[in-house]
């Protein structure tokens, strides 16, 4: 069972809203958790500017010290997550699960980010997610990626296992705790029933295959 006053934020990808999220905070506010399902601008600053907004807009659920602190994310929002920790790490920051992030960048943004339509549509933050060398982080990390495509095309240009947007290599970062692959797609993995168990077996175990 959680402690006392555990508590998730959740970031949404981009071009996304909570709405995205929505049955993913279901599932963790019936297991006990506090949830906070945030929705942000991620088409209008860059993943910096986009922390600070996180931060005005969730500050007093960040700074409370009743309880733990998790962090929910998908997509671009584990990139939000991370800008937002090195910046304003809260003081009751507990654990974080990624699902498909693009720790590493994407081929994707790669292979689009110059054009004008990409740019129009993904914005700064979008720009930034071109493929580079591994980060690492200092806190406590779970990522669940996805190997499976509905986009055929997508298969042409990531090389390997990848979820349509990215590889499960580049969802990898130095210092996580736990990573697992799961057969779900970038879109709806935050829908997928095996990924909110896993989820809920981080925040509480600190592993995705930590007993109970």
């Amino acid at each position: 069972m959680r402690a006392a006053g555990d508590r998730v934020l959740l970031l949404h990808g981009i071009g996304r809203s909570p709405a995205s999220l929505a049955k993913l905070e279901r599932g963790l506010a019936a297991a006990g958790f506090e949830t906070l399902n945030l929705g942000y601008k991620s088409r209008t600053a860059s993943l910096d500017q986009l922390a600070d907004q996180v931060r005005r807009e969730a500050g007093a659920f960040l700074d409370r010290n009743d309880g733990p602190l998790h962090i929910v994310t998908h997509s671009m929002g584990g990139l939000v997550a991370r800008a937002l920790i090195a910046k304003y790490r809260p003081a009751s920051l507990g654990r974080v699960v990624m699902l498909g992030p693009p720790n590493q960048g994407s081929e994707i943004a790669d292979l689009l980010h110059r054009t004008w339509l990409y740019r129009r549509f993904y914005g700064p933050a979008g720009a930034q997610l071109i493929t580079g060398p591994m980060p690492r982080v200092d806190f406590s990390l779970g990522v669940i990626a996805g190997d499976r495509s509905l986009d055929p095309f997508c298969w042409l240009i990531i090389p390997g296992p990848n979820d349509g947007k990215v590889s499960v290599a580049r969802t990898a970062i130095g210092g996580m705790d736990d990573h697992a692959v799961l057969h779900a797609t970038h879109t709806f993995m935050a829908r997928n029933a095996r990924v909110l168990s896993l989820t809920i077996r981080f925040l509480r175990r600190g592993r995705f295959d930590a007993d109970g």
